[in-house]
């Protein structure tokens, strides 16, 4: 419908006959409303059909679309139709807007860019819609048709780009949401490994978003036999100028299947330790106890040494050094130390925490403090500090001195014919 049949449709609509429909359009979204409610009861919050208010998710605009267009349908063998029209096209571009932002949100819960993506889908809509109501639609499409791009011989119109951008993502939308679905409905329950999961769900995500990106060329009349030369191509790049990139994401994917490093290890790597808190295809992130994240890339834990701290044993020592006077009670000075780090809830009671006299030092006895935690990742120096300010009222309570560093200076005296013969000079 063009725009002079819009505005014809406008003239003939009577008063009787809008209040009609918008008693029928009310009717459609009540009816779109609870059926939502009622199946959406025990969903969880992110669900994308049912979203976290259910009238937020994308079943109730869908349900909603689809009673208004069979309305609009019967309601026009009876009457001219013009407001279940407007509310068709502004359901439609409902669905789309929350189709796209509830997958992405979902994918990509704290991504700008996917923010940016829902904002531009939501006005490339509502644009759509308004210019559907008015008619104007068909008309500007065909003047998009009208302007052409050059690419060397090839010369491709605005709408073929907008529609080939439009499909593309469309399917890869789709595809994004069919591995979110498969990784939260059936990898989740029938794999227990974390890296496992992890691995499974970046292989299906990429091999989806391969499948659709063929399909999405596949629409704008792309030849997908043209792309055996961009494959070579890519290969050459890889065995050149991308290998570092190719060797980080194969090096990902070993580490996954391998499970020599899992998701909440602590390891230590060129110096830095801290916590893996994800493995991604390329990197892999290691969070210190101080909070200061590590980006490290995934080439780098295959072909250098890295320090496993939990693979064998969860529990993590830390020690703690003291010295005291020569005169001090040493099994005294051992109970006093041990029960400082005992009192600590964070410290393990098992292996229990154990002192040593580890030295004779110049100005005292050094002793040493073993004790063990099962959270390093909450960090080491905090609880460390705890048990030297309990050592220390410790001793001052049991009267042990901490002596302080010494130094001796010796002064040798001059011959007595040289003291004259200096004084002399003066």
């Amino acid at each position: 419908m063009n725009f002079t049949e819009f505005t014809q449709k406008l003239s003939q609509i009577e008063a009787r006959s809008v209040w009609i429909e918008v008693a029928i359009l009310v009717g459609c979204v009540l009816v779109a409303w609870g059926l939502s409610r009622w199946f959406g009861r025990d969903q969880p919050k992110d669900s994308i059909w049912f979203g976290q208010r259910t009238i937020d998710g994308l079943l109730f605009p869908l349900l909603a679309l689809v009673f208004t267009d069979l309305a609009r349908r019967a309601t026009g063998v009876y009457q001219p139709v013009l407001v279940l029209r407007i509310a068709v096209s502004v359901f439609v571009s409902l669905v789309a807007i929350r189709f796209f932002a509830r997958v992405l949100s979902a994918v990509f819960p704290a991504s700008a860019m996917a923010r940016l993506v829902e904002r531009t889908i939501s006005w490339l809509a509502w644009i759509g819609a308004v210019l559907w109501i008015v008619g104007l639609l068909q008309p500007v499409l065909a003047e998009l048709d009208e302007i052409t791009l050059a690419f060397g011989r090839t010369r491709v119109s605005l709408r073929t780009i907008m529609d080939g951008t439009l499909s593309a993502g469309l399917v890869m939308v789709i595809a994004l949401w069919i591995s979110q679905t498969i990784e939260k409905r059936i990898l989740r329950e029938a794999v227990a490994d974390l890296s496992m999961r992890k691995v499974a769900s970046n292989a299906i995500r990429a091999f989806l978003l391969l499948i659709g990106l063929l399909f999405a060329l596949s629409a704008v009349g792309v030849d997908l036999t043209a792309l055996s030369v961009l494959g070579g191509a890519l290969g050459v790049g890889l065995g050149f100028g991308l290998q570092k990139l190719a060797a980080n994401y194969v090096s990902g994917f070993v580490i996954l299947l391998e499970r020599s490093i899992r998701i909440g290890d602590n390891v230590r790597v060129d110096g830095f330790e801290g916590r893996i808190t994800d493995i991604k295809t390329r990197y892999t992130l290691v969070r210190a106890g101080n909070g200061r994240e590590s980006i490290v890339p995934n080439e780098s834990l295959i072909t250098s040494r890295v320090e496993n701290l939990s693979l064998a044993d969860r529990k993590f020592n830390i020690t703690t050094t003291i010295v005291v006077g020569y005169d001090s009670d040493v099994a005294r000075v051992q109970d006093i130390l041990c029960a400082a780090a005992a009192a600590q809830p964070r410290v393990l009671s098992d292996p229990a925490p154990v002192a040593f006299l580890l030295t004779f030092a110049p100005h005292g006895l050094e002793f040493t403090l073993n004790f063990w935690v099962a959270d390093p990742d909450k960090g080491r120096d905090n609880v460390r500090s705890a048990i030297n300010v309990a050592i220390l009222e410790g001793l001052r309570t049991a009267g042990i001195a901490i002596p302080y560093p010494q130094s001796v200076l010796h002064v040798e005296s001059l011959p007595a014919a040289t003291s004259l013969a200096d004084a002399g000079r003066l």
